[in-house]
């Protein structure tokens, strides 16, 4: 099986900064594409961002310039910075992984999430 375990979620004011990490781990062989997702009350989750396995990046509108995603191939694990923090920001954020297998096949595995709360 694989497991992604986001940490870094909190409270935070506006202005402030956050760093999630998501961090995969099983029977991996390779990890493709990952992103980072977000969900707040009444809304549709949403991309907020998405990161290639050569490491070429996309972001939702809403977040250019305040937020930036990275990952660490060696360690299988991926991070967003955010910055400047919104109250808008807050929600539930969610990591999402395309998954070689071990035994083959590539799957796509979510996170069990982590809330970030931005004060005004």
């Amino acid at each position: 099986q694989v497991q992604l375990v986001e940490s870094g979620g909190g409270l935070v004011q506006a202005g402030g900064s956050l760093r999630l990490s998501c961090a995969a781990s099983g029977s991996i062989f390779s990890i493709n594409n990952m992103g980072w997702y977000r969900q707040a009350p009444g809304n549709q989750r949403e991309l907020v961002a998405s990161i290639t396995s050569g490491g070429s990046t996309d972001y939702a509108d809403s977040v250019k310039g305040r937020f930036n995603i990275s990952r660490d191939v060696a360690k299988s694990t991926m991070y967003l910075q955010m910055n400047s923090l919104k109250p808008e920001d807050t929600a539930v954020y969610y990591c999402n992984a395309v998954v070689r297998r071990l035994r083959g096949g590539n799957y796509n595995y979510w996170g069990q999430g982590t809330q970030v709360t931005v004060s005004s």
